[in-house]
């Protein structure tokens, strides 16, 4: 990778600022001046030092975020408030971005990252990875409707959703569920109680994939993933 790219992918400033840093004589690789922002150095073995720092190159971030309410599943909007606003410098400069949606009012598990590969294998219709969420449902949710979630229900613009798993955890005039669904349709939980009469009045995405959000987490909290949810998702740690 050049030289002067690596240092701008890690936050020390735009190709220009490098160049200057190199002419100033504050840039080394395995110790020696460089006078070239245009060298090549292998990322696995060379240091790259700037005013006697070392910079560890990273390509891809993996985080885990506890969506709060209130901010939308985008990288950059004009009116809205986004998830990556919650992100400090450190991490923007990695571009990253959510991996599939959740809708502005539902809490939970969003994965955020700059792996445009594994964001594909994840939110692919092909792929059919499970979303689990837990939700509270005004109204009482019955065995009828279990097995018209696992029949697949036909939504109010005609698109008929694929199978999906309900769990009911407290039925009552408010029941709670958990819900496993393999699509992402735009308000689909919401869509898919609509067509059995009920009405979703709270949303929480639980689980994507093998990856369980930490309970431990708070609302709009975040942190990198652990080398054992990266398996999980099968990504090797770089």
């Amino acid at each position: 990778m050049r030289l002067d790219k690596l240092l701008a992918n890690m936050g020390v400033g735009s190709r220009k600022d490098v160049k200057a840093l190199i002419k100033k004589k504050n840039v080394t690789v395995n110790d020696a001046v460089v006078k070239d922002s245009g060298l090549h150095v292998d990322t696995e073995c060379d240091v790259v030092k700037v005013n006697n720092q070392t910079i560890n190159f990273q390509q891809y971030i993996y985080l885990m975020m506890n969506k709060p309410p209130g901010y939308i599943s985008a990288t950059t909007d004009n009116r809205e408030r986004t998830v990556i606003d919650l992100l400090p410098k450190a991490y923007q400069k990695f571009k990253p971005f959510p991996v599939g949606r959740l809708d502005k009012d539902t809490e939970g598990l969003l994965l955020i990252t700059n792996d445009g590969e594994l964001a594909h294998q994840l939110v692919s219709p092909k792929k059919d990875v499970d979303k689990t969420y837990y939700a509270k449902i005004n109204g009482t949710v019955t065995d009828a409707d279990i097995q018209a979630f696992r029949n697949g229900l036909t939504l109010a613009d005609g698109y008929h959703a694929k199978p999906a798993a309900l769990e009911i955890l407290h039925a009552d005039t408010v029941s709670e569920i958990n819900i496993t669904i393999t699509e992402g349709k735009f308000h689909q939980v919401k869509r898919m109680f609509e067509a059995v009469g009920k009405k979703v009045v709270y949303l929480k995405r639980i689980k994507m994939g093998k990856l369980k959000l930490d309970p431990d987490l708070d609302v709009g909290h975040f942190r990198e993933l652990t080398k054992e949810e990266l398996a999980l998702l099968d990504v090797q740690q770089s």
